[in-house]
């Protein structure tokens, strides 16, 4: 006799039968019957580039809520897919973050040195990390302080993250936005001002 869900796995995995919403439905009922059974489905979404950036999402944080240890390679296939929309990237290393704060350095950090992501999202990504894993925040932060391509504000938001988190770290973040002749007077100012708060308390 077929054990129960046996059918449902079937077509959870099955991406040549099924649209990318019957999988997700197949795995969501799969995950009361079988729940191990399940974590794999959503996985194989989640993991899978030719299902949709929203579809994919929704599968790793069903995962995430399920089996957090097992999120991290599937919200890290999302996060480091530049096919997928910067929004959707940014969500599924939240997701990971809340799930699994120490696995999610690598999703936060694809994004935040991602060029071809926005600034707004890219900050985003690097607070994120600052919150879940401080220790890890610093290549995130750093890697916008000290990109010209950035806004003014975000440059300097991040360096205030990291100085949060680790004053150490957020000197050369502060000094590169001071030094940048480029940047507004008064992020300059801030920038500065915050390098010597950061002077004072070590």
């Amino acid at each position: 006799m077929e054990r129960p869900g046996t059918d449902l796995a079937e077509k959870a995995g099955t991406a040549m039968h099924e649209d990318d919403e019957g999988r997700i439905d197949a795995a969501e009922q799969l995950a009361e019957h079988n729940p191990h059974a399940a974590a794999e489905a959503f996985s194989a979404i989640a993991c899978d580039g030719g299902v949709d950036d929203e579809t994919r999402l929704s599968a790793a944080e069903q995962l995430a809520a399920l089996d957090p240890r097992a999120a991290a390679p599937a919200c890290l296939a999302i996060a480091c897919d530049d096919e997928v929309g910067d929004e959707v990237r940014l969500s599924a290393a939240e997701a990971l973050a809340t799930a699994n704060p120490l696995a999610a350095a690598p999703a936060c950090l694809a994004i935040a040195r991602d060029h071809g992501v926005g600034d707004e999202v890219r900050l985003s990504a690097a607070e994120a990390l600052a919150t879940a894993n401080p220790l890890a925040a610093a290549p995130a932060c750093l890697a916008i302080a000290c990109d010209v391509e950035v806004g003014d504000e975000v440059r300097l938001s991040a360096a205030e993250a990291l100085a949060a988190v680790d004053p150490v770290a957020a000197a050369p973040a502060c000094l590169a936005i001071a030094r940048d002749e480029a940047v507004g007077s008064q992020v300059r100012l801030s920038a500065t001002e915050q390098l010597a708060a950061l002077d004072a308390s070590a």
